[in-house]
């Protein structure tokens, strides 16, 4: 989930910040890991480093390769939820998982979600209640396990449920811009998770990558999901569903689509497994 969409726009809008307001969040480890929220400037920047390790040198994503950063302006009014391992505090970056999270009441006035910049979401928008943005998602190659993971999403449970947000949504992506290796998962987020008409993003024009799904018959649905990248089956495993039409996005090397989750919709496998009051 990521996008740069009216960086220059916000930065024209919004003063130079430290960090947004955080909510507290009830305290949520797993041995030397902690998820809490980004609550200074240097929090920030090690999450920044993290997303550059991630996004740049791993997946070929452009970036600041001379300040060796993942940033914009959509920094400065998000909050950020962290995993961050004290074992690693005085050898490292400590940082080792990041989300970012950004809500329609954090928005100036007449500005857009970055994810308007590949997906026409009108229909998200005309819901009451605040609806947030996760975007941002990574984890340390050397922490991808699952705790990590789970305990980013603890934490933004507790997020929603703090703010009493009615519903999730972002951009995810498959990797590489080659839409040849993705026909069988994306006709399969297609046919089977599709979002309903009034929940239901659509690829820009503009954006919408030439592509025309199989036939229902010829998706193999038990091999299908295997070719997803993780997020994405965590997504649908907790009853997300998927808009309509798939983006190239180039300058991350990415094959994006977008992801919406009812709050209250939410799977009961999930709702146990990442209750917000877990601890371990």
């Amino acid at each position: 989930m990521h996008g740069r969409a009216d960086s220059a726009m916000l930065h024209s809008v919004m003063p130079e910040r430290a960090i947004p307001f955080s909510p507290p969040l009830p305290s949520m480890t797993a041995g030397s890991l902690e998820v809490r929220l980004a609550a200074t400037p240097e929090d920030l920047a090690l999450a920044q480093e993290l997303r550059y390790r991630v996004f740049c040198e791993e997946m070929g994503a452009s970036g600041d390769d001379l300040a060796r950063r993942d940033s914009d302006a959509f920094d400065t009014i998000c909050d950020h939820m962290l995993v961050v391992d004290h074992a690693r505090d005085n050898t490292g970056n400590p940082v080792v998982g990041n989300y970012r999270l950004l809500r329609r009441s954090r928005l100036p006035q007449g500005k857009r979600f970055y994810s308007e910049s590949e997906y026409d979401i009108s229909c998200l928008l005309a819901m009451e209640g605040d609806i947030l943005e996760l975007g941002r998602s990574c984890v340390d190659s050397d922490y991808r396990t699952g705790v990590a993971m789970q305990l980013l999403w603890r934490g933004i449970g507790a997020y929603v449920q703090h703010y009493q947000v009615p519903l999730m949504f972002g951009c995810a992506s498959l990797p590489g811009v080659d839409p040849s290796g993705h026909v069988q998962a994306l006709s399969y987020l297609h046919h089977f998770h599709k979002a309903p008409p009034e929940l239901c993003p659509a690829a820009l024009p503009s954006r919408l990558l030439n592509f025309t799904p199989l036939p229902k018959e010829q998706v193999d649905s038990r091999r299908a999901p295997a070719l997803l990248p993780p997020l994405i089956k965590g997504y649908l495993r907790a009853g997300g569903m998927i808009g309509e039409g798939a983006v190239l996005d180039h300058e991350y090397n990415t094959t994006d689509v977008c992801v919406v989750v009812r709050i209250d919709a939410v799977t009961a496998r999930y709702r146990n497994r990442y209750a917000p009051t877990a601890e371990t």
